[in-house]
């Protein structure tokens, strides 16, 4: 049976029991929800949707970064309703999707990197199939018994119920989260901005379309009328990437050069980006693609210098451009459209 008790929205909330077992040092959550183990799954996949229940009402929760594969890393953090700020990361241990992952769950400083004054912790997400629907297991591993007793001291469990609370609107919420919307941007920080879109592919097709120079050259030229002479691709970590464009028929080039600093194929890679003959600052670009029911998310996460720097490329129409190249892929390349 569900929890009784009612959200501040008055929906049932989905916690169907609580259980601490002290000489375990655990804490088991069980939840059910009237879903698909796989549109559940996609709820903690996808980070727009993670951060909109991950965070207890009145703390929401902004993911700077979500890796959702082994060895991967999500950073985030959650906004009090006075603007004081509680970060936090999980390093992903394990990952069976759709079925469960594990994480090492800890807390972070206000640069990101883990408090080693904290206590860090194991949680193990089991999804599992029910007659109504989904089910949801989580499992929290403590190191020992006074850190058990701290966290549930600090309101970890109450938190917990809240923040759970808040997954069944999430999930009723279909339209926000459509294979079929267009690349939108959501500014996470002052410097900070994530763009996503779900691309109608597989992960390694769309990987793919990325790292192929011919494939590139067909689909990444923004709005019609646009061609893509130059594509010159990083083989290797260190290496230099130069992306040049042109009117078709010649005229009003413009370009981008850049540093491959990270990559992990098929899912995330990151780059630095500079406009060639120019004194522009760099920007640092952190793209992530995560296999999702309808396709693959791409959410790409760039971190300009400073806010009106942010805004002022914004407002060029760049995010326009984009999805028109993303719409492209999947008509031109993918065949998807």
């Amino acid at each position: 049976m569900r929890d009784e008790s009612i959200n501040e929205e008055g929906f049932p909330m989905p916690i169907t029991s609580v259980e601490k077992d002290l000489e375990a040092l655990t804490m088991q959550i069980v939840a059910d929800f009237p879903v698909p183990v796989r549109r559940l799954w996609d709820a903690y996949a996808d980070p727009r949707q993670l951060e909109r229940f991950w965070g207890p009402p009145g703390w929401p929760a902004s993911f700077t970064r979500h890796d959702l594969v082994p060895g991967g890393t999500s950073e985030y953090f959650m906004t009090g309703p006075d603007g004081e700020r509680s970060g936090g990361y999980w390093e992903f241990l394990d990952v069976n999707e759709p079925n469960s992952f594990e994480v090492k769950d800890g807390f972070a400083g206000p640069d990101g990197e883990p408090n080693a004054d904290m206590p860090d912790m194991r949680m193990v997400f089991n999804f599992q199939e029910t007659a109504d629907g989904s089910r949801l297991v989580t499992t929290t591993y403590f190191n020992s018994l006074e850190e058990l007793e701290s966290l549930v001291e600090m309101g970890m469990e109450e938190g917990t119920r809240a923040a759970m609370g808040q997954i069944d609107d999430v999930l009723a919420d279909l339209a926000s989260f459509a294979a079929d919307l267009k690349t939108q941007s959501q500014n996470l920080t002052d410097t900070h901005v994530r763009v996503s879109r779900v691309i109608r592919g597989s992960l390694q097709q769309v990987w793919e379309a990325h790292h192929d120079v011919e494939l590139l050259q067909r689909w990444q030229t923004g709005c019609d009328g646009w061609v893509m002479p130059v594509c010159d691709l990083a083989a290797e970590v260190g290496d230099s990437n130069r992306f040049e464009w042109e009117r078709e028929g010649g005229g009003d080039r413009f370009g981008f050069v850049g540093e491959l600093l990270e990559r992990e194929a098929p899912y995330r890679e990151v780059t630095t980006e500079r406009m060639i003959d120019t004194d522009g600052p760099t920007t640092y670009n952190e793209l992530t693609l995560t296999p999702v029911e309808d396709g693959t998310l791409l959410s790409l996460v760039i971190t300009y210098p400073d806010a009106g720097l942010r805004d002022q490329i914004l407002a060029t129409g760049m995010i326009d451009g984009m999805e028109d190249s993303y719409a492209r892929l999947e008509s031109e390349v993918l065949g998807t459209a």
